[in-house]
């Protein structure tokens, strides 16, 4: 769902000063930070660790005998968390030669003194770009710096803009771009000025490259995904990747003709690995726009839903594996890929593994392509919607099994709450039967696990052992479709295609990606004291989560916004169908719960997993987080809906907050005993980081909270063993 998301991994390079001032003078090589798994030791120079996304440290300071008795080292409150609990703080931190730089819940940059947490420096990116807060959220940050050492950059992604700061005064690099700052709109092949692009994921340091994805809209129309390389000096772009081939690239025959000129997603917006030694990327995507119909892009839809292997210099593709043909389920590729060496019958093999928000692990020869273990295609459920063409089948990995429930059965409803069995029942007994990939349809399909998955975006952490530990959700969601063509006036119809998703079919809001959005009713509107003039600049320039509509017409704003003040009561103009010939919305991102508010399914809600990925076997899996209530009432662990993802080190630990009930834990590697756990101020929605100061080993985590109908914050907490 989340196709905003961003990318990091930093490969700081060396170059000559000279180059400085001339980038074309000389050629740039890698330095000692490589990014291969398991360079995170007193640094965590990289997003989720190193260039190999391992989210795995050498650190054993803190290790199985000793973690109980962490403590809290600091505390920075980093500012701008909302009154209305409405922000977050996404961001794993970079921490390098005893400087943290993060971000804050509003996104401002800042630096700190990693072993006080004192703040040395803090940057506002919105005076630059002359607007206020944006939508989406920052995940991570960049670091760079030349060969000298005297010259250091943080390249993070704001908007759509990618900007480079010095990382010792925390003010724009004049040489770079536009005054310290690169539009990420441009460049893309076609007119994106209208559409939403964001950039709140890190992009990828190679050589003197920075590789970038972007997050998009998921309705119609959006931008294309398209993967980009420019220029760590300059700003410059270098070379393009279309996700969505152009006449003559492979690829280009599994769409429609004009696909190339009109559709939009198939973008990398959860981060890259990175193999140095051999110079690949790897890029997972996301599911074509709009997501859930695809009667305007009929076909397999290359590199939609796709592990791409490129050439980190050129954007040449090596090797690619579709995990979804056609996809209208939202099954983007939910987090980077893991690189890392496992054993199998005696021979090392170097593979990519990348889990999947349907809760599966696929993994491949990193160098080949070839699937490590057996791939089948399935069979999978025909749509029901007009002008709809599901792809017949989609693969599914033999081995691991897993980690998340694949069929949600009427024996599976929930059962905690008497009062609340038969309500089920009844939905249970409306919607469509549910097998895997069960598409669409207008009486409502279950989506298990949900759209933000089985796997997220906090990603997954691997050991140099190739052992993978991954967090998982286990929640319904129902999928309704409705024609857009059915509203009594033209204001009706323009907000079922474009607002209902996010508002409600009938402006009562709805849950998207974790966060209430509120409904427009007449009431709330008078109430937030929101003229006409207001809505139509709203709707235009986008605010908050809400992206921009700029381009639909001034009839179609106008409608809508008459639609919305005068309560319904419009004109009764009927809608073109637009430009796509697609006709369906949704009405909404709807999770299944009780009238309690709890999951509609039976427990366990959350999970945290260890698989051996040498043999595919597990080693551990457990319920992850509670509800307090329930735990009171005797239900024990029933695992919680969780966000962020684990840091596993040299001392046999794993790190992670992630659960709605904030705590932050540690447990053990090897047996999942939980060996410390910590209320903090606010949900840590976030992957921690791992570093070390004069020789005392810390970790950090960002407590945003925001989401699950948890309380916002802004503080960044920091722990370490007592002196």
């Amino acid at each position: 769902m989340d196709s905003f998301k961003c990318l990091l991994l930093t490969l700081p390079v060396f170059i000559c000063q000279s180059v400085l001032a001339n980038p074309g003078a000389a050629s740039l090589q890698v330095n000692e930070r490589s990014g291969i798994l398991g360079t995170a030791d007193a640094n965590w120079p990289m997003y989720l660790g190193d260039a190999a996304s391992s989210q795995y440290s050498l650190l054993d300071q803190i290790n199985v005998g000793n973690a109980a008795n962490l403590e809290v080292a600091w505390i920075y409150e980093s500012g701008g968390a909302r009154p209305d609990n409405r922000s977050q703080i996404q961001c794993n931190p970079l921490i390098i030669d005893g400087t943290l730089y993060g971000t804050s819940a509003n996104l401002k940059l800042f630096a700190l003194d990693a072993a006080s947490g004192k703040e040395i420096w803090k940057f506002d990116p919105f005076p630059e770009l002359k607007s206020g807060v944006p939508g989406g959220v920052n995940r991570g940050l960049v670091y760079w710096e030349d060969a000298s050492g005297d010259h250091q950059r943080i390249l993070f992604g704001v908007a759509g803009t990618l900007f480079a700061i010095d990382a010792a005064t925390g003010q724009p690099v004049p040489t770079f771009g536009d005054a310290g700052r690169v539009d990420l709109k441009k460049g893309l092949g076609r007119d994106v000025s209208d559409l939403a692009y964001l950039a709140n994921t890190p992009g990828i340091v190679f050589e003197n490259l920075i590789i970038m994805g972007g997050r998009l809209s998921e309705g119609l129309p959006a931008a294309p995904g398209h993967i980009r390389a420019f220029n760590v000096l300059t700003g410059e772009q270098v070379w393009r990747f279309n996700t969505i081939p152009h006449p003559g690239e492979p690829g280009y025959e599994t769409w429609p003709e004009d696909a190339w000129q009109l559709s939009g997603g198939a973008n990398v917006w959860t981060g890259m690995a990175l193999d140095t030694e051999r110079g690949l990327v790897y890029c997972p995507t996301g599911s074509a726009s709009a997501d859930f119909y695809g009667g305007d892009r009929i076909g397999s839809n290359l590199y939609a839903n796709t592990l791409l292997c490129l050439d980190a210099r050129t954007g040449e593709r090596k090797w690619h594996f579709q995990m979804v043909h056609h996809d209208l389920l939202d099954r983007d590729l939910p987090a980077p890929p893991n690189l890392l060496t496992i054993n199998r019958n005696g021979k090392d093999i170097p593979v990519v593994s990348q889990c999947t928000k349907s809760g599966h692990v696929f993994v491949f020869n990193r160098v080949t392509g070839e699937p490590i273990y057996p791939i089948e295609e399935v069979a999978v459920p025909a749509s029901t919607l007009v002008g709809e063409s599901a792809w017949p089948t989609q693969p599914f990995p033999k081995w691991p099994e897993p980690f998340a429930r694949q069929i949600f059965s009427f024996e599976m409803l929930s059962d905690l709450f008497p009062d609340a069995r038969q309500d089920l029942v009844e939905r249970f007994s409306r919607v469509r039967p549910h097998t895997p990939f069960t598409p669409p349809s207008v009486e409502g399909s279950i989506i298990f696990p949900g759209f933000d998955g089985g796997a997220e975006w906090g990603g997954q952490a691997v050991t140099p052992e190739g052992i993978l530990f991954v967090n998982s959700n286990d929640i319904p969601w129902i999928l309704t479709m409705v024609d857009a063509s059915t509203g009594s006036s033209l204001g009706e119809e323009v907000y079922l295609q474009y607002c209902a998703a996010c508002h409600g079919r009938n402006r009562e809001g709805s849950q998207n990606q974790g966060t209430t959005v509120p409904g427009l009713s007449l009431g709330v509107l008078e109430e937030r004291e929101l003229t006409p003039e207001k809505i139509q600049d709203i709707v235009s320039k986008g605010a908050g989560i809400m992206p921009p509509f700029s381009f639909l017409s001034k009839r179609d704003t106008s409608a809508v916004v008459d639609y919305l003040m005068k309560d319904g009561n419009t004109s009764k103009t009927r809608a073109v169908r637009n430009n796509t010939g697609s006709v369906y919305a949704h009405t909404g991102y709807n999770k299944w719960r009780d009238k309690h508010g709890y999951p509609a399914v039976e427990p366990p809600w959350g999970t945290l997993n260890a698989i051996d990925l040498n043999t595919g076997e597990y080693i551990w899996r457990k319920p992850f987080g509670i509800y307090p209530e329930l735990v009171e009432m005797g239900f024990g662990v029933t695992g919680t809906e969780n966000y962020g993802g684990p840091v596993a080190t040299a001392g046999g630990v794993l790190f992670i907050a992630a659960t709605s009930d904030e705590l932050f834990r540690i447990f053990s590697q090897s047996t999942g005993e939980e060996l410390f756990s910590f209320k903090l101020p606010a949900a840590g929605y976030a992957t921690p980081a791992t570093y070390e100061c004069d020789g005392k080993q810390y970790v950090v985590i960002a407590c945003g909270g925001g989401k699950l109908d948890t309380k916002s914050g802004d503080a960044y907490v920091a722990f370490a063993l007592p002196d």
